[in-house]
């Protein structure tokens, strides 16, 4: 049966201080306080069982030993990690601070646990070295890693710690459980060499989705992913406290062994090292191409990231395809019936397991109907001629949901994954006419200046909102104050102080990391944030086609208007035919040279790659008119990866 029609087939089972960020801003109009009713979240976090300390048990359950090697560096020197950055969480007593939402305080200081954990017999997890979770299992001779981590070196820092309590055991395999970057980024420093013979396990389409996801659209998500997880803040109470699925992304080595054998099949079974494992697909879910895994002899099943102790994300704010709701939760049902009364503890790629057959399914559970109450509810609401916006305003969870740990949205919410089902299924327009030519931020925030009768005028009504505790429209015409003109520093600090003041008081991380990283950038402009170092992995797993789609999306499309190119990449037996046109550029592939070609290039793929490095054309033979490459070159845009966000490109 299509598990995506199965949801209805199983039962359910069965919530300051001045700013130091450093934004130092002086005591003042607008100055940020504590949470208060003037200060809403937009999640209710009133009644939630507080006096629950079993995510704690369970957290700190198995604990052998923490890492203590100190900041983890680079080979350049930089430090990939520093496992003591979050320490004033996990040192941390009594009641939360005022500078933070208390259950975002709880989940942080539940995430600021690291080491080496025993999962169960023969199964050990790294936690709190990088965003995910490391798991290994104990094989006959050696080990399985599962989900590698995000660099070479948080992933060999965490073997280290596994092999200096559990013997130096080789690697014996390693497994993908989807193609996110957190999730295969630290190969290299599991596998240094490569395979040499160990066997990669990945779902089918992993290597699609792995070097595709950030290609086309990468610069911009990458600067969006700064704010996402807050990585120019400090980590304090008065600025990062996590992302809600971990406490930050490491910044060294991203590498990527491409698999050996793909996973293609529900109920596919492989033997690794004596381990029987059985997996089960979820395409759509968390991931375009993800998989869970049943370990019937340890009694233990792999969620991925397909069930974890937060809401999960149906559309990143970072950017992304938006992910399917609906087979989200079929596929949880799914899970439920393969593995009720088949494992005794539940692992996944973040946070803590879930132990006991009756516990995993109850989170199975309220996890499906976590994502099926939310897809279904905004798509009936969608038929009653909402739009996504107000849906979100209205939309809330049962109780009996909304009041489960599992649930909260620490890192996705209610509210913006009810406009991403929103998105799925109407896009971006909602059908007024008043919304189908809107003019752009900067010339509707002049003409919306100007109408409320000029800069002044604007920052006082402001003024009167905050005043009245209505924060989100006075950030929206603050934000038109300094969209008109953004050398008003007495509207930017006024929308800074705001942005601080909803930030301290959103349950969500990510929504914490964004305001906060948008008052730091009004205050103190654009701050340069270190970024994965990625190595050469990724760019050889590209194909020659996404080598040039690449290329197409940096066209600058009016500078080419007027180009005719006609390039041959002749590369091992394929003839690639590069068009550009009416400032488009196109490709096709054959086994032959093309009669309307101006310039042939016969080269390796290693100097291709050279070339698109800008390090010449060194051994590539050249046959026609070379000009046909430079002109090429000189007609790309170059991505800015520091572009404005909370003021005017």
């Amino acid at each position: 049966m299509n598990p995506m029609n199965r949801r209805g087939f199983v039962a359910a089972a069965a919530g300051a201080a001045a700013a130091t960020v450093p934004l130092n801003p002086q005591a003042s109009e607008a100055s940020p306080g504590p949470r208060s009713a003037t200060t809403p979240s937009p999640t209710h976090t009133g009644g939630l069982p507080y006096d629950d300390r079993s995510d704690f048990a369970d957290a700190d359950r198995g604990f052998i030993a923490a890492y203590t090697g100190g900041p983890i560096t680079t080979p350049s020197g930089g430090t990939a990690w520093d496992p003591d950055a979050h320490r004033f969480l996990a040192d941390a007593t009594g009641t939360p601070p005022a500078t933070v939402d208390p259950s975002l305080w709880r989940q942080a200081r539940l995430l600021s646990r690291q080491g080496l954990y025993a999962v169960t017999e023969r199964i050990y997890q790294v936690r709190g070295l990088d965003l995910s979770n490391m798991t290994i299992v104990e094989g006959d001779t050696g080990i399985i890693v599962i989900d590698p981590l995000t660099s070479a070196e948080t992933a060999a820092a965490a073997l280290r710690l596994y092999r200096v309590h559990r013997g130096d055991r080789p690697v014996k395999a390693m497994i993908y459980t989807h193609p996110h970057v957190d999730h295969f980024g630290g190969c290299r420093g599991v596998l240094p060499d490569g395979t040499d013979g160990t066997p990669v396990l990945a779902p089918r389409g992993f290597m699609e989705h792995a070097v595709s996801e950030n290609v086309y659209a990468g610069p911009a998500m990458s600067r969006r992913a700064g704010y996402m997880y807050g990585s120019s803040l400090p980590a304090d109470a008065a600025g990062q406290v996590g992302c809600g699925l971990g406490l930050a992304v490491s910044t060294g080595t991203v590498g990527l062994i491409p698999p050996t054998r793909s996973i293609e099949a529900t109920g596919q079974e492989v033997v690794l090292d004596g381990v029987r494992i059985r997996f089960q697909m979820t395409p759509g879910t968390e991931c375009q191409e993800e998989m869970n895994f049943l370990l019937p002899d340890l009694r233990a099943v792999c969620m991925a990231e397909n069930a974890t102790h937060t809401m999960h994300n149906i559309l990143t704010l970072r950017g992304a395809q938006v992910r399917d709701a609906h087979a989200w939760a079929g596929y949880l049902t799914e899970s439920i019936g393969l593995y009720a009364g088949a494992a005794d503890v539940a692992f996944a790629s973040h946070h803590w397991p879930t132990w006991g057959n009756d516990g995993i399914v109850a989170l199975l559970t309220r996890q499906r109907d976590l994502y099926g109450y939310l897809h279904d509810q905004t798509v009936r609401l969608i038929n009653q001629g909402l739009n996504g916006t107000e849906i979100a305003e209205s939309l809330r969870l049962p109780p009996q949901l909304e009041q489960v740990w599992a649930n909260r949205g620490y890192y996705g919410s209610l509210s913006h994954n009810v406009k991403a089902v929103y998105q799925r299924y109407m896009g971006w327009f909602d059908a007024n006419p008043a919304h189908l030519w809107e003019h752009p931020p900067a010339e509707e925030a002049r003409r919306w200046v100007e109408s409320l009768g000029g800069q002044a005028a604007v920052r006082a009504r402001a003024r009167h909102y905050s005043d009245r505790g209505d924060l989100r429209f006075a950030v929206t015409l603050l934000n038109h104050a300094v969209f008109n003109d953004p050398a008003d520093t007495g509207a930017r600090r006024q929308l800074a102080l705001l942005y601080i003041r909803l930030g301290r008081a959103a349950e969500n991380a990510v929504w914490r990391n964004f305001y906060l990283t948008g008052a730091q950038e009004l205050l103190h402009g654009i701050k340069p944030v270190p970024k994965p170092t990625t190595g050469p992995d990724l760019h050889r797993a590209l194909t020659v086609g996404q080598l040039v789609d690449g290329l197409a999306v940096r066209v600058d499309g009016p500078a080419a208007w007027s180009l005719r190119l006609a390039l041959d990449w002749h590369i091992g037996d394929v003839y690639w035919h590069l068009r550009l046109a009416n400032g488009v550029l196109t490709w096709t592939s054959d086994a032959s040279p093309a009669p309307d070609t101006a310039l042939t290039m016969t080269m390796t793929k290693e100097q291709l790659l050279a070339v698109l490095a800008g390090k010449g054309t060194d051994g590539i033979t050249m046959t026609g008119d070379r000009s046909q490459l430079a002109q090429l070159l000189s007609v790309l845009d170059t991505p800015d990866h520091r572009f404005p966000v909370v003021t005017p490109s």
